[in-house]
């Protein structure tokens, strides 16, 4: 059988909300989150690979998940990580998870409500917050926080990419519920720019991930890790500077994606404020309930 990796769909996933082994992050961590990270998008690339026949993609992630468990050595990407696990007596709970959420994206082309998305997030999202604590020896009382920081994250990136989404792959993130309550309808995401309807749907939805990032701001302060902080707060300060492009623009028709020089400059900026933050001993106010 092809392996996976020679099905790569095409995506350079330049924008990718969720940064992967920075240089913030410890050497001796990130060959482990490199597997993980190359597992995760070659799957995702199966999922939405553009000619691959629905029951292919299905079996493909049955492959995947099979080899990641020690059934075979066909698939380079599953076979490294499960032995990148192993070096680490670590399960695979959390590369498992994200499988349930590429076999949603195969089946599943519609969300009736915002349960519906977190629902979703909770295996798309939150097992690779979970898998980065868990390589770092935190405790799980940091999921939480975690939980609703990638939650935020990943509603972030459907809410920028909607259009394309709907385009190229006939599915749509936003929830039916909310796409009626603002009178907008799906066949909207096919126009060059947002209707009033659809822009009012999308800038609401931008408001309730506002919210649930809102509830993430403790994590930096909850992790023990110093270099794992200062990489939550960096993608933290991404994630705050997304949303409030959401907020006010049309992500059909204006840039809701940060430039380099942006990208520079909230890092800087996540990194100052974490490190002013732990000199200080100062803990960010936030709800401590993930909501998600």
């Amino acid at each position: 059988m092809t392996s996976a990796s020679e099905l790569r769909s095409g995506k350079t996933h330049r924008d990718e909300n969720f940064p992967v082994a920075s240089w913030i992050i410890h050497p001796r961590h990130r060959a482990l989150i490199l597997s993980f990270y190359n597992f995760v998008r070659t799957a995702d690339d199966i999922a939405d690979h553009a000619t691959l026949a629905a029951d292919e993609k299905l079996r493909y992630l049955d492959l995947m998940e099979a080899e990641l468990l020690g059934g075979g050595d066909t698939q380079p990407e599953a076979v490294n990580l499960r032995r990148a696990l192993a070096e680490r007596a670590m399960p695979p709970r959390h590369a498992l998870d994200v499988l349930v959420a590429f076999r949603m994206d195969v089946t599943k082309l519609r969300y009736e409500n915002w349960d519906d998305v977190i629902h979703y997030c909770r295996y798309s999202a939150m097992p690779v917050g979970r898998f980065m604590l868990d390589v770092h020896g935190e405790s799980t009382s940091t999921w939480a926080a975690s939980d609703a920081l990638c939650a935020g994250l990943q509603i972030n990136n459907h809410l920028q990419d909607c259009a394309k989404d709907y385009k190229d792959l006939n599915r749509v993130y936003l929830p039916r519920d909310a796409l009626a309550a603002s009178g907008a309808s799906v066949e909207m995401l096919g126009e060059a720019k947002s209707p009033p309807a659809l822009l009012a749907c999308l800038q609401a939805l931008a408001v309730r991930t506002e919210t649930l990032l809102d509830e993430s701001k403790s994590l930096g302060a909850e992790v023990r890790d110093f270099r794992l902080g200062l990489e939550i707060s960096v993608i933290q300060a991404f994630a705050d500077k997304i949303v409030g492009m959401l907020k006010v623009r049309d992500p059909l028709s204006e840039r809701v994606h940060l430039s380099p020089l942006e990208l520079l400059g909230q890092s800087f900026a996540g990194i100052a404020g974490e490190m002013a933050r732990r000199a200080t001993g100062r803990r960010p106010v936030s709800n401590p309930a993930a909501g998600a």
